[in-house]
């Protein structure tokens, strides 16, 4: 399985997760996830898995009206009524070493979560992030000086661990992918980490490649 492949079957199974808290939940097939029933917001109705999946493996197994999402994995669908919502770049860290962290990290707790959601979308969700997501993935924040500066979530699967939702709101970029790293390193030594940025710059400076392009996809 390539990097890619692996990539986009952690992200499939963190939109599973984030159903699943939600009450619902998703199917996996051999070339995509799909909901039967609309995601929670920012999060698709399908992620392809495989680059040979086609419209008929995620079309027909959604609510594809107005409003649907997908999650176009490696830029080769071809949706009827679907437009390009962004472009992003797969990105992979080979399994990093353990190294000091810029920044105290701490795991979120059902009583801090909320502060957590707010400083990760300034202020606009509410909800989005039930504590019954804290049992299966990481969701962190960082202190420097005591303070919450930022924040970031890591996904533990078998072979790979997946960062997402990385934001710093009191330090800067750099500072933030340097923690997310070190994290990475500490909680779940000798995985690679994949995850994927809109603009992977800053990632790149910390030691991650990118490893192929992929879609959302919005259907008008």
């Amino acid at each position: 399985m390539s990097i890619a492949e692996l990539a986009a079957r952690d992200n499939a199974e963190w939109c599973d997760t984030m159903c699943r808290a939600h009450g619902t939940g998703g199917a996996f097939a051999e070339r995509a996830w799909t909901s039967a029933v609309r995601t929670p917001p920012y999060y698709p109705d399908a992620v392809t898995l495989s680059p040979a999946a086609t419209a008929a493996d995620v079309l027909g197994v959604i609510d594809a009206g107005s409003g649907a999402s997908v999650k176009d994995s490696f830029a080769t669908l071809d949706l009827p009524g679907f437009d390009v919502l962004f472009e992003a770049q797969w990105i992979h860290h080979p399994a990093p070493v353990t190294r000091p962290s810029p920044v105290v990290w701490e795991e979120a707790t059902p009583d801090t979560l909320p502060a957590w959601e707010r400083a990760c979308f300034d202020g606009e969700m509410s909800g989005l992030f039930p504590a019954a997501l804290l049992a299966e993935v990481s969701v962190l924040y960082g202190r420097i000086d005591g303070e919450p500066v930022c924040g970031c979530v890591l996904t533990p699967r078998e072979r790979v661990v997946g960062v997402s939702n990385v934001f710093a709101t009191g330090c800067d970029e750099d500072t933030v992918w340097a923690a997310v790293v070190a994290a990475a390193a500490a909680r779940f030594p000798g995985r690679p980490v994949v995850g994927y940025e809109r603009d992977p710059s800053t990632a790149l400076r910390h030691g991650f490649r990118t490893a192929g392009p992929l879609r959302v996809l919005l259907k008008g």
